[in-house]
């Protein structure tokens, strides 16, 4: 495994690293026995560092990490989001008294003493523009609930909003090759403070893989299907904000990436990682299998300038125009 500065925080974190929505829930049927042997074998590989919140599966993801990493508390990393169990756009929803029982629910699903980073989960710019809520997690810091605390964003503008505040030190942002924007202007702005950046969504909830067609269908209880068009939450969050037929059509013309690189998964995370901005890559996943996959990703080679640069005008003549939910 390769490591990788988590932005001033300290923290050294596997450069692929992985989120637990899909195990705690959201992404249609999925097995704790086949999650927690995901988690062990991770872990096996020198996986350091799992993102989760406190609303995937109602805490249930939360719950299995705690058990996944029992012994563990001081070698493994875990990165957990609030806000969203609540009314986003109440202002009390981000008070003292809202964010630490938020804390010490997580906390208590965790089985720890303090969260490595605890993230605002996706909150409405109006909230980010107040600022109040970081200096709630400014005294939650001081009180040694949590360790390091950063944002999880759907925009760049959120994202450079952020490194207003000097006490966020990690983004979450949605970053793929369907989603290339962050590389131009957070990604230097956040380097150069030392904000570490963590990666979402680097498989657009799975186009990049190549293995889906216009055909293709999804269970009832997974985003793919519930979110397509963003009727639950920010329509970013699922196929990075393409139309899904669309998105099925723009990763055909992608396929070329696969070549010499094992599969378009893997290599559209070593496309990720070929920014030095990013701390780290966190795919999901429901089994042993798919975690495995992902790993192989550091295997992979690089991307040369001139395919960089394919990449790029490619997102802004193909792509760019038909993504939907802000950018």
């Amino acid at each position: 495994m390769n490591y990788r500065k988590l932005g001033n925080t300290g923290l050294s974190v596997s450069e692929v690293s992985f989120g637990t929505w899909a195990i705690g829930g959201d992404w249609g049927n999925s097995s704790d026995e086949d999650g927690l042997k995901g988690l062990e074998l991770a872990m096996e590989q020198g996986v350091n560092f799992f993102d989760t919140a406190d609303v995937y599966g109602g805490g249930h993801a939360e719950e299995l990490l705690a058990k996944a990493t029992k012994g563990k508390e001081d070698e493994v990393h875990i990165a957990t989001k609030f806000c969203r169990a609540g009314d986003i756009h109440d202002p009390d929803n981000y008070s003292a008294r809202r964010v630490s029982e938020y804390a010490e629910q997580s906390l208590r699903r965790l089985q720890r003493e303090a969260i490595d980073l605890y993230q605002i989960h996706c909150p409405p710019i109006d909230i980010l523009r107040d600022g109040s809520v970081f200096a709630v997690l400014d005294k939650l810091k001081s009180e040694g609930k949590i360790r390091h605390y950063g944002v999880s964003v759907e925009t760049i503008e959120e994202g450079l909003l952020c490194l207003n505040y000097p006490g966020v030190e990690a983004l979450q942002v949605i970053f793929n090759l369907f989603r290339q924007q962050p590389a131009l202007e957070l990604f230097p702005r956040a380097a150069e403070q030392g904000v570490g950046i963590l990666v979402r969504l680097p498989l657009a909830s799975g186009l990049l893989t190549g293995k889906f067609n216009e055909n293709s269908t999804f269970q009832a209880n997974d985003h793919r299907n519930f979110n397509a068009n963003g009727e639950q939450f920010n329509v970013g969050e699922t196929f990075a904000g393409l139309p899904f037929a669309k998105g099925v059509e723009l990763a055909r013309s992608l396929e070329w990436i696969s070549e010499g690189r094992d599969n378009m998964a893997r290599a559209s995370m070593r496309w990720i990682l070929d920014h030095p901005a990013v701390s780290c890559v966190i795919p999901g996943f429901k089994n042993k299998t798919q975690v495995s996959d992902n790993l192989k990703t550091i295997e992979i080679p690089s991307f040369t300038p001139a395919e960089m640069e394919r990449l790029a005008s490619f997102y802004q003549d193909e792509v760019a125009p038909h993504i939907r939910g802000g950018i």
